[in-house]
């Protein structure tokens, strides 16, 4: 990535998401274009699993998955690709949207891609004993292979250990998974599309009866079953239905969320979940910059439901203001965990894992809710450099507030090659978000692994 082009996506970027510098944040990743989003809740962790268009797409370009992870819901960690289309040997491309479940003991993906066969779009399973992969084809053949408009796929288990797997476009098919999660009993079972359940379609009528379009979401909320759903041909909003039972009758309810009209995106993909004690609605836009229909970007605002059960509608928001919990920066905190950045990617290796890189002058990365205790002493990160004179400028509650310190990167010979850095640190007490902000020359200036501090009593 050349310098000018960084610098005019740093000022382009700073222009268009200024209102985001305050205690939200919304896309809530910025070192990659993500769509398609698939929330799961495993050991008081929020796994977020999403698809990935690739940099400067102008189709659904789209070639692996995502997976990140939150405890506090304004932090995210990025976990790379646990999943690509090579993945399976019997897919050609198109990495589009999945949702993964957990299972008596494993993590089960379930997503759509193109047949090597030429015979359109099928669903596959892949698996795992982590929820952060690496995921392997369970079965090597597609689980659901009904007709060219498999996508979509959405999974639920009911409270009696049922499973099902809802997808579709043009169409809404349904099957009941056995508990190896990896085959079905019974028939393929098509939803009637009709008005009382999806309510009827405004524009493109003639070409579709009703207002679904795509990206079911199955969700139970006491006992009414939800189906989320992107409506209304392109550009797309979102809309549900109701239902006493995970396979209907259902009744259309209403509108979710209306279309994106800023820095917005042509699709919509919803994917709902709940999460110590609050309900969260994730979406994709287009609001990054260089973002649109084919450079999407996934974002979260919290969902609340009136008596009677309805969801209230949704207006897109900056993001979520208040977190669920705050860093503790006396434990190692990986240099991938992110409220927010500027000019920055991530990458990985087999030795280190996930890092930080494409650093450049004046990027710099945005921590919330760091939690300081009694005060911190020294601060250290790994790094690796081949440039002189980098540093990590370290700020606190802004990107121009106070500075605890500034820790110099020293030449590590290899870009790859890893050394601990470390400086003393001005007295500080309590939470704040934490600022680290990137200083040097021009050009890539060091890959970024870790950070840490230490407190007084030598922790």
């Amino acid at each position: 990535m050349s310098q000018l082009y960084k610098i005019t996506t740093v000022i382009i970027s700073f222009c268009l998401l200024l209102p985001l510098f305050g205690k939200s944040q919304n896309p809530i990743i910025q070192t990659i274009y993500t769509a398609d989003p698939a929330p799961m809740v495993y050991n008081n962790t929020l796994y977020l699993y999403t698809g990935h268009d690739e940099d400067k797409s102008t189709w659904f370009t789209m070639n692996d998955w995502k997976c990140f992870s939150t405890t506090d819901m304004v932090n995210w960690t990025d976990h790379g690709s646990p999943l690509s289309v090579k993945c399976f040997s019997w897919a050609g491309k198109d990495a589009w949207a999945g949702q993964c479940i957990f299972r008596n003991g494993n993590f089960y993906w379930y997503v759509p891609v193109n047949q090597l066969n030429g015979k359109g779009m099928a669903i596959g399973v892949a698996v795992s004993k982590s929820p952060t992969g690496p995921f392997q084809d369970a079965l090597g053949k597609p689980l659901v292979n009904s007709g060219g408009g498999d996508i979509d796929p959405t999974v639920f288990i009911d409270d009696d250990g049922q499973a099902y797997l809802y997808w579709g476009n043009p169409y809404l098919k349904y099957v009941k998974l056995n508990e190896d999660m990896t085959s079905y009993s019974g028939d393929v079972v098509t939803v009637p599309l009709n008005e009382k359940g999806f309510n009827i379609r405004l524009k493109d009528a003639d070409k579709r009866p009703t207002a679904y379009e795509e990206a079911p979401w199955l969700y139970k909320r006491k006992s009414l079953y939800y189906l989320l759903y992107a409506a209304g041909g392109v550009p797309e909003h979102l809309a549900y239905s109701t239902a006493p039972s995970a396979t209907g009758p259902w009744s259309y309810r209403d509108t979710i969320m209306t279309i994106i009209k800023k820095g917005g995106a042509f699709t919509n993909h919803p994917g709902l979940v709940d999460y110590k004690g609050k309900s969260y609605l994730f979406y994709h836009n287009g609001a990054l910059p260089g973002g649109g229909g084919f450079t999407r970007s996934v974002c979260v605002d919290e969902c609340q439901f009136n008596d009677d059960g309805s969801i209230v509608r949704i207006e897109p928001s900056g993001g979520i203001i208040k977190a669920t919990g705050s860093i503790d920066p006396f434990k190692r905190v990986e240099a991938e965990t992110i409220a927010w950045s500027e000019g920055l990617k991530t990458a990985k290796n087999n030795r280190t894992g996930m890092y930080v890189t494409s650093i450049g002058n004046n990027d710099y990365i945005k921590v919330r809710g760091v939690d300081f205790g009694n005060g911190a002493k020294r601060f250290e990160a790994s790094a690796a450099a081949i440039a002189k004179g980098s540093k990590i400028e370290v700020h606190i509650d802004s990107l121009n507030g106070t500075l605890v310190t500034t820790c110099e990167v020293k030449q590590t010979g290899d870009m790859h090659k890893w050394m601990v850095h470390s400086s003393t640190v001005k007295k500080v007490t309590g939470i704040h978000d934490l600022f680290l902000v990137f200083k040097g020359r021009d050009g890539d200036l060091f890959n970024f692994d870790w950070w840490k501090f230490y407190s007084y009593n030598g922790q």
